[in-house]
């Protein structure tokens, strides 16, 4: 995963834990989450869009 180890990812989460708080990781993460799935749900609609273009 891009050359990323353990520790690396253990210091990124502890930085984002230091500029954020605990009260605010919860709902980034979800924010986070929410996104990238609309971003999936839309990449299938423009993939759904070419393939009707096709036939």
């Amino acid at each position: 995963m891009f050359g990323i180890g353990l520790p690396e990812i253990l210091l990124i989460l502890i930085v984002a834990l230091l500029i954020f708080g605990a009260g605010r990781l919860p709902e980034i993460g979800r924010s986070l989450g929410k996104a990238l799935s609309e971003f999936k749900k839309g990449m299938e609609d423009i993939k759904g869009d070419d393939n009707k273009e096709d036939k």
